[in-house]
């Protein structure tokens, strides 16, 4: 697991969080309003949660025609400019892909303590080691609202600099300096989770948080704030929230960084030649597990595969494209030839297995994997749609596989056996072909009897 707080893996909560936003960079997607007149300038709160895809690179998450609160810049820091500078840039870097992340900026230039004008907070805890550390003076004005009313989110007015990833639970406070305590608290067994606020909003201020998805950026607050939206579809109102974590593809588990994560980590290009990743969470090393992938083309040179294998591997610190095999060396994967589903085994080197009779491979088929962790029996298949049944690839050639009774499966590993190093995942070939990992909501063949489908991180505790 990629993660670097507990409550990130456990996802508990009394307070649900049932949708985000999931924003697209490709799809050039923010939200802007313009305001009927400046908020206030010497008082303010922002705080969201976040779930980044995109790493690496300058995003702009809040912005105004002067000020732009909130920032993650090329290396991965987060920076609020405010006040006309840089007003605090961390040392630490946000990068972990499979966390949600709770930013609370507040803001109250009125405070007789210059250190606590500007307050920056990460899941309930006050940053307090920044590159840079500038503080205003006492009852200075912010530069937000001064050359105009407009504010964008997730993109820089001006520029581009769009936020790749997911947001949820949106809040601008307009006149009130608030800390974390009044959008999260910490649970019984010490973890910071969401709660619902029940303030005061002030005139400007909004609260957005998804739940209509013909109008994403509807205002909840009552104070009537909504936002038009751009790059923005019924689609991107998403099921991953901070109290339901979900898998993505992993852009850190990405060999050499040489194929494309894309759509909030949830497809994945690869580059020339195959290029693999695995998903952003180990399989628990006991229980049974199943999850499924499509493809947007099942031609003979399609080059990608689908599997399960260590995610320690180390191919993953090849060259990109050093056209890799996920599931080498330990490990297996499906892949197509002519159109048809093979099997590949890696147990000590490499073994094609070529299904009799012949399994077709349509572009609207399932690509399934399947383990049992406590046996070391791991399956490879496919649902296919125009029969509407599953197909399990045996070791013998068979097409007689059963995860849910445990009968033939496409190989057994007794390495697998509760160990807490093995994942899913795929390689892919070529920009033009995409790898999706479906949600179990989306799949239409139906996770075998006894196996989990392997999605919400909670489920994994």
């Amino acid at each position: 697991m990629f993660s670097n707080e507990l409550w990130q893996k456990s996802g508990v909560s009394t307070y649900s969080i049932d949708q985000s936003i999931r924003f697209n960079p490709a799809d050039s997607a923010y939200m802007e309003k313009t305001f009927s007149g400046a908020g206030n300038k010497k008082q303010f709160t922002i705080s969201l949660w976040l779930k980044r895809s995109l790493l690496g690179s300058r995003q702009d998450i809040w912005s105004f025609n002067q000020d732009v609160p909130l920032t993650f810049m090329d290396d991965d820091t987060l920076r609020p400019f405010l006040f006309g500078s840089i007003t605090l840039q961390t040392n630490r870097r946000f990068r972990d892909p499979s966390a949600w992340y709770h930013i609370v900026l507040t803001v109250d230039s009125t405070n007789q303590i210059s250190t606590d004008r500007i307050r920056m907070y990460v899941n309930g805890q006050r940053e307090t080691s920044f590159s840079a550390e500038v503080y205003p003076s006492l009852n200075a004005d912010a530069s937000i609202w001064t050359a105009g009313t407009d504010l964008r989110l997730f993109r820089l007015i001006g520029g581009t600099n769009y936020y790749g990833g997911y947001a949820a639970e949106i809040h601008y406070l307009d006149g009130y300096s608030y800390g974390p305590e009044y959008f999260g608290e910490t649970n019984s067994n010490g973890i910071w989770v969401p709660k619902e606020y029940d303030g005061s909003y002030g005139t400007n201020g909004f609260k957005i948080d998804g739940r209509d998805s013909s109008d994403l950026g509807d205002d909840e607050s009552g104070q009537g704030n909504d936002f038009t939206t751009s790059g923005l579809a019924a689609h991107d109102q998403m099921p991953d929230t901070p109290t339901n974590n979900q898998i993505t593809f992993n852009p850190l588990n990405n060999q050499q960084s040489g194929g494309t994560p894309k759509n909030g980590n949830l497809e994945y290009s690869g580059p020339g030649t195959r290029t693999m990743i695995s998903l952003t969470a180990a399989i628990p090393s006991s229980g049974k597990w199943a999850v499924a992938f499509k493809t947007n083309t099942v031609s003979t040179d399609a080059g990608f595969n689908f599997g399960i294998n260590l995610m320690t591997n180390t191919n993953y610190g090849d060259a990109a494209g050093s056209n890799e095999d996920f599931g080498n060396p330990l490990g297996l994967h499906g892949y197509p030839s002519t159109s048809d589903l093979y099997l590949n085994y890696y147990d000590g080197g490499g073994n094609n297995v070529n299904p009799s009779p012949l399994i077709d491979l349509a572009t609207d088929d399932e690509l399934w994997c399947a383990i049992d962790m406590d046996t070391g029996k791991a399956w490879i298949g496919l649902y296919n749609k125009s029969g509407s049944s599953f197909i399990w690839i045996a070791e013998d050639g068979g097409n007689d596989g059963n995860p849910a009774t445990g009968a033939n499966p496409s190989h057994t590993f007794s390495e697998f056996i509760g160990n807490s190093d093995v994942t899913f995942g795929v390689a892919g070939k070529q920009t033009s072909i995409t790898l999706t990992l479906l949600r179990e909501s989306d799949c239409e063949g139906t996770t075998p009897t006894g196996f989990t489908y392997f999605e919400n991180v909670k489920d994994l505790i």
